[in-house]
């Protein structure tokens, strides 16, 4: 009789928490477009996002916290682009870009913040990326311009992917702040930190009048089914966001980092399916082979700088 590998059934269950994480994350963009087209603004959609989904994980952050808030006093600084940068401001970005193009598209062109981040860490160490990471960064450019339609002749809103990229840069420093474990906070509480200080600046923006805050009880259409915008915010809420983060966090207390961030770039193809189920809008095809080119380029991108750090 085979001996039972207990080490085989934890992989199997963070795998299968990890691709559930990215699946739960590739709503936000269907339920994003579902509030925006029943009357609310980009900013109302953020604002509810984050403050809501904060206002969930406050509880766990302070129990875990407790008795160790000298560890927050010290990591402010990556607090603030953790919370400003990779939560409020891909976030906004990445809602005001699905105003213009679909939910999906929006959804790939953020995913080439990691090819993002290897050039700045690039241009920061001074110690140039494997020609693996630069093949990959190049398929993954290639990505993007098949999907903007530029090669079709029939080029996407700029605005749209101008505020993806914005997206992809928030992307790029939710890697690079969060990867960063020296200040000793646990993954749970420094991400309930930075969806506190996310909620700030959105939260006096809308109320000063900086950031166009409107907010209408029409009903929302998902899957061709009227139902009230209340549960869609519900349902980004507690699945794209709150149970998101939770499965991500357990997935990588499985699986490690650099194997769950494999995982994770499943989330665009994600996005694409329910993008099609949940809003019925299809891909063309040259915007099917850009999506395969950015996905395909993003992962060659990370198993390059994996084959380098293990040279290293």
């Amino acid at each position: 009789m085979q001996a039972h590998n207990p080490g085989q059934g934890t992989a199997a269950t963070g795998f299968l928490l990890a691709v559930g994480s990215a699946a739960s994350f590739a709503l936000s963009g269907s339920f994003a477009s579902a509030l925006m087209q029943a009357g609310w603004s980009a900013g109302a959609a953020t604002t509810a996002r984050i403050t809501l989904s904060a206002l969930v994980l406050l509880w766990p952050t302070l129990i875990m916290l407790r008795g160790q808030w000298g560890l927050v006093r010290r990591a402010w600084p990556q607090l603030l682009v953790f919370g400003v940068l990779a939560i409020a401001g891909c976030q906004l970005a990445f809602f005001l870009a699905v105003q213009f193009i679909a939910p999906s598209l929006a959804l790939l062109i953020e995913f080439t913040g990691p090819v993002m981040l290897v050039f700045w860490m690039w241009a920061r160490s001074r110690v140039a990326p494997s020609p693996l990471t630069l093949l990959g960064a190049g398929i993954a450019v290639l990505g993007v311009v098949a999907i903007s339609g530029v090669l079709a002749g029939v080029s996407l809103h700029p605005l749209g992917i101008a505020f993806a990229l914005i997206a992809a840069a928030g992307n790029a420093a939710y890697y690079a702040t969060g990867a960063a474990s020296d200040h000793g906070i646990p993954t749970l509480p420094f991400v309930g930190l930075g969806l506190c200080v996310g909620a700030v600046p959105l939260l006096v923006a809308g109320a000063t009048g900086a950031l166009p805050f409107a907010v209408s009880s029409a009903e929302t259409e998902i899957a061709g089914v009227a139902v009230s915008p209340w549960l869609v915010v519900a349902g980004m809420v507690l699945i794209s966001t709150v149970l998101s983060y939770l499965l991500g966090v357990a997935a990588s207390r499985r699986l490690g980092a650099t194997v769950s961030s494999f995982t994770g770039y499943s989330e665009p193809l994600f996005g694409i399916v329910w993008t099609i189920v949940l809003l019925a809008v299809v891909p063309t095809p040259l915007q099917w082979l850009g999506a395969g080119l950015i996905v395909a380029g993003v992962i060659t991108v990370k198993i390059g700088e994996l084959r380098r750090s293990r040279a290293l």
